[in-house]
């Protein structure tokens, strides 16, 4: 039987976050950036409830507690000023973001 150890959970963690990087940097739609950027905060709080159980400690697994917590809250503005700026040019593209006057 394999023992999963500290070091399994942080290259699970390190790959989702490469992940999430690589579509934050080359996607040019707004939601699959923001997923993108999902994948890489859920990456962070895998690695602290990783750091969090092998230490035997419950300070990372509150931590991710408010963190997901703000990423909700997070969400709901977002995902607001996607649904705005889709109304307003009818595209989700990052390029549309350059044109936008104040």
């Amino acid at each position: 039987m394999i023992h999963v150890g500290l070091e399994h959970y942080l290259t699970v963690s390190i790959l989702l976050f490469c992940l999430g990087l690589l579509g934050t940097i080359t996607r040019r739609s707004l939601l699959v950036i923001y997923m993108s950027l999902e994948l890489m905060l859920n990456a962070a709080n895998l690695a602290l409830v990783s750091f969090s159980r092998f230490n035997k400690s419950l300070d990372g697994q509150v931590m991710v507690f408010f963190i997901v917590t703000v990423a909700a809250a997070e969400v709901a503005v977002g995902l607001a000023l996607i649904v705005a700026l889709y109304r307003k040019r009818q595209t989700a593209h990052v390029e549309d973001l350059t044109t936008m006057k104040l």
